[in-house]
């Protein structure tokens, strides 16, 4: 259903996934927070001694000494997963815009890690710490989330599920559109190759919805990590134009010559 889904939305193109996830994202990302909110509302006394505990749990002895190193390794792995920041991926969809200003699309596109990562993952984590459901071996993931909102109804289990699809409805689009361009841009735009492409894409999307999901993770995390090599390599070399790009910009913001955006 997903992959038939995705796939009468990619067909139609950049407008037609513009359209959808531009309703899709501001909608589950407001439905989840809401729900989140919801716990943290019920549980407001146990905030405090939440944020203590993430704070002392990261900085004790134990937890430097004991897995540091594998914890800021899953950290970025999950974090690239999540935001995508520094793996060069975002920018293709930024590229659709049009402006004359490609600075401005860059101050949009840094708000992308702080929404995602900071605001939704923090209240991710403080709902699991604030309901206990963190201590609870048995459950991980999408499952120990689920845990944390059915302590306020057990009807928010299924903003959990809503969510959940939401996420991964938009992922896949996205996905799919950055592949469609990368294959575009290697065989000329050829409509063919772009069209096994997607169909390729949307047969793994059913793939991958039956086989083991470690494997998937970790095929997906050494794919990305592989992206990020050239892409960090790229920032470093066009660093000195992204500098003269935004001095450039400011100057004029500064000087009233930018009018169009103050109105």
């Amino acid at each position: 259903m997903i992959a038939i889904t995705v796939g009468a939305v990619v067909i139609g193109g950049i407008k037609s996934i513009a359209n959808v996830t531009d309703k899709l994202v501001p909608f589950m990302a407001g439905f989840y927070v809401l729900g989140a909110l919801a716990v943290l509302v019920a549980n407001a006394s146990a905030i405090p001694a939440a944020f203590s505990a993430i704070i002392s749990g990261a900085f004790t002895p134990e937890g430097v000494t004991g897995g540091i190193i594998g914890v800021i390794i899953q950290g970025f792995r999950r974090a690239a997963f999540s935001n995508e920041a520094g793996i060069g991926s975002a920018a293709i969809a930024h590229s659709a815009v049009k402006t004359d200003r490609p600075v401005t699309e860059g101050y949009v596109a840094l708000l992308e890690p702080f929404i995602d990562t900071v605001v939704i993952c923090t209240m991710t984590a403080l709902t699991l710490v604030v309901t206990g459901v963190y201590s609870d071996k048995a459950l991980e993931g999408v499952t120990m989330t689920t845990a944390a909102f059915t302590t306020v109804t057990p009807l928010f289990s299924w903003v959990v599920t809503v969510a959940v699809v939401l996420f991964a409805v938009s992922t896949i689009l996205t996905w799919c559109y950055y592949g469609t361009k990368a294959v575009g841009f290697l065989t000329n735009e050829n409509r063919v190759a772009i069209l096994i492409f997607q169909l390729f894409f949307l047969a793994a999307t059913v793939v991958g919805a039956s086989v083991n999901m470690g494997a998937i993770i970790d095929f997906s995390d050494s794919m990305i990590f592989i992206m990020s090599i050239p892409n960090i390599i790229g920032l470093y070399l066009l660093a000195p134009v992204v500098k003269r790009e935004l001095d450039q910009y400011r100057t004029d913001l500064r000087s009233g010559a930018i009018r169009s955006y103050k109105a």
